[in-house]
Formats: structure tokens, sequence, C-alpha cells
């Protein structure tokens, strides 16, 4: 009999355990492919990690998830809709406080629609898992890869640009189904996001004021996975993420942004051409205001410098730049290129 891996069982115990609670080592049985006496013991051992609750004993014993839980679901994505996995498949197997269940439900259908309109791909995996002190979603496809796309739509070449006009919002290669908000404020509503498409990788999280940076990809097929984690005991509610790009963080729209310039620095480049300047400028003009955080450089050209905030900064007024984190150095090669 092959070996049976628990990390296995844990995909799908969650729904068993909810369909069999007086029969439940019967049903691990069939479904492991093992034994009776070995399942009583798959079952005596979930219970001990907190992935079952048991009630009662012997043979009045009756079974119900525990603190920890996890479904995982394989879909076509041909003829797929977004909404159905959620209410069907995920929401009623975990239990969440209100604003958590409103920030994951935005996140699930978002991610999942993005897969099914961008991806051209043939499948999508999402697993979901619930611990003490988080809900953590995984959506991956067999699709092209989303720098790819981006690489094809905007002929963008370099993946850390492209994730820096991502981080800026509004960027979509489907303008006549999608606005570009998405992706956006799905990184934010998270505590914990990470991107992985193909060979390249992202990560966000909420508590770095670093914002986005460059991460180690995992080996995968082709295609794209995001991960995301939020705290079961946060206070952030989806209508305040929904407000958080606005100008006075009342209305819905995306009039503020922020660029994390480290984004597109490594030991080899750093922020020296016009041509970065340009490419850093792109699309601002779509906002009312954008940030541009400094935090990591220590130095940028007088040409980067000139062609941003004078030439730029002069000839859009519609839209202020605004400095952030930036050290000595930078701040006195922006004042240089202010006042030419």
């Amino acid at each position: 009999m092959a070996r049976i891996e628990l990390a296995q069982v844990t995909t799908w115990i969650t729904r068993v355990a909810e369909e069999h609670p007086a029969d439940l080592a019967k049903a691990v049985a069939a479904r492991a492919g093992c034994g009776i006496g070995k399942a009583r013991s798959l079952v005596k051992q979930l219970v001990g990690l907190g992935w079952l609750q048991a009630s009662g004993e012997g043979r009045r014993a009756r079974y119900s998830p525990g603190r920890l839980r996890q479904i995982v679901q394989r879909y076509p994505l041909a003829g797929l809709n977004e909404d159905l996995p959620w209410s069907r498949d995920f929401a009623p197997h975990f239990e969440m406080p209100k604003n958590v269940r409103q920030l994951m439900q935005h996140a699930f259908t978002e991610l999942l629609n993005n897969a099914i309109d961008h991806s051209e791909g043939q499948f999508v995996t999402v697993s979901m898992r619930q611990t003490p002190a988080h809900l953590q979603l995984l959506v991956s496809d067999d699709g092209r890869g989303l720098f790819d796309k981006i690489r094809e739509g905007f002929e963008i070449e370099d993946p850390a640009m492209a994730m820096l006009e991502l981080s800026k919002g509004k960027l979509t290669s489907a303008p006549d189904r999608h606005t570009g908000r998405g992706l956006y404020f799905t990184s934010r509503l998270a505590d914990i996001f990470d991107l992985h498409a193909n060979t390249v990788a992202f990560q966000h999280r909420e508590w770095d004021p670093r914002s986005w940076k460059q991460a180690r990809a995992v080996k995968q097929q082709q295609g794209s996975a995001i991960y995301l984690a939020i705290a079961l005991d946060t206070t952030r509610t989806l209508d305040e993420v929904m407000r958080s790009a606005s100008i006075d963080a009342q209305g819905y729209s995306i009039e503020c942004t922020t660029l994390p310039l480290r984004l597109i620095v490594n030991e080899d480049t750093g922020l020296e051409s016009r041509a970065q300047a340009r490419r850093v400028a792109a699309r601002l003009t779509e906002f009312k205001q954008a940030e541009l955080d400094f935090t990591g450089i220590e130095h940028i050209g007088q040409g980067f410098a000139d062609e941003l905030f004078r030439v730029f900064g002069r000839n859009q007024t519609a839209v202020q730049l605004v400095v952030k984190n930036a050290g000595p150095r930078v701040n006195a090669m922006i004042e240089l290129a202010q006042a030419a």
C-alpha cells in the first residue's frame, strides 16, 4: 500500500469531515485508499494537530473541522464564472469575521476573474487555508504568465518595470472590460501578497514601507500564481481599502498612486537616465497625485532628476509629484532640477 502523505490528506479533510461527521474513519479509508485501522489513526492524528475536533467517544464520536481548514479545487477555465466557486465550494467551509469575509470574497473573485479573462490558460487551481491567525489564498493558472502578457500589450520588457506599472494602478490589457483596479486593490487589502509569474516573483507586505520588492521565484510550470494572507484579527474593511487611493479617502477613484522606485534599482543599475525618468512618468497624468518613494536609493543622476522634476514636473502641472523617503543626496539633486 502506498504511503499516505498527511499534507495531501489536509487538502480534503475539511470537506470530508463536514460530509461524514458520524462515519469519518470509513470515509477517510475510502478516500485515502487505506484500511480502517490506518484511517482511524489518521483521524486521531488530525484531531491532535487541529485539523479536526471530536465530540463523544467510540462509535458515538462525531467529527467536525477544526481550527485548521483547507479546500483545494481545480477548474477548467473555459466557461468558468468566478462567483460560484466562492459561494459553493469555499465560503461555506470557513469561519471568519464579517470584514475578513468581505475582503477575501473580493480578493478571491478578482484573482479568479483575472485567470479567466487574462491568463489564456486551460486550468486554474484555487487553494484556501485557515490557520488560527490567518486566512490564506493561492490562485495559480497554467497560462502565459502575467509579465509576458504585459510585455506584449505594453512593450515593457523588464519585469521590474512592468511591476512598477502594475503598482501604479489603472493598468489593464483589456480596457473595454477592465479598469486596472483589481490587482491594485487586492494587493492593498492583504497583509501578505506574493506574485509569481513564470520565473519572476514580487512581494508586498502591508507593514513594509518599501511596498513592492523583488523576491526569489519558486520554480513552477508556465503561468501565474498569486498568494495572499489576511490576518483574522485585522480591523481593515473593504470599504476602507477601496477608498484608500482617493485624495481625501472619501471617494472610490484611484486619484493618487505610490511608485516604489527601488523596484527598478539593483547592484548594476541606478536611476541615472532620462529614459528611466520617462518610464517612471508614464501614465502619471492619469492621477492627481503621485508619491515617488525613494526608500533604499542613495543617489539619482542629474539626467533622471531633470527629466522627471523639471521637464515632466513643469509640463504636467495637473499631477502633483510628492517625494517620499529621500536622503540628502537625492533631495539635493531634485532641488537642483527644480531650480534650473
